[in-house]
């Protein structure tokens, strides 16, 4: 009886762990996720964690940074030494279509000399889609708020 008792608790365990594997992570949360692990991957200046969420033909406003001018930036300030901190509020998202636009503003808190005049608040837009299994960024679009 007692066996019995615990092959079932056993076979509950096991069933509910595969429905809790089952359950899908809404794409928004995913979004935001990666959004979230750049935000750390910049103030680490760890370049590959930054460009990892983003496409291979990521285009950065309207052509100006590209994913491997990124990746190359944030290398050139980490072998400087220098550090700029990320602070983002907070993110709305809009689906289009297939794809999720999210927008936030980002706050970066303390200059460098690679980039001297950074400091500031920016509006940001980022547009992503479903490559395979992960959501990428594509496109981002920022301007200075203030």
């Amino acid at each position: 009886m007692q066996a019995r008792k615990w092959w079932f608790s056993l076979g509950l365990a096991v069933l509910f762990a595969a429905l809790a594997g089952c359950r899908h992570t809404p794409d928004e949360t995913r979004v935001r996720e990666a959004i979230a692990s750049v935000e750390q991957a910049a103030e680490r200046a760890d370049a590959g964690g930054v460009v990892e969420p983003l496409s291979e033909d990521f285009d950065g406003n309207g052509g100006r940074l590209e994913r491997k001018d990124l990746a190359n930036l944030i290398r050139l300030a980490r072998l400087r030494g220098e550090h700029v901190g990320v602070t983002l509020g907070p993110i709305s998202m809009e689906r289009r279509g297939e794809r999720l636009v999210a927008s936030f503003t980002a706050s970066l808190t303390q200059g460098s000399r690679l980039l001297p005049d950074a400091a500031g608040v920016y509006q940001v837009e980022t547009a992503w889609r479903r490559e395979g299994d992960e959501w990428r960024c594509y496109s981002a679009t920022w301007k200075r708020q203030l």
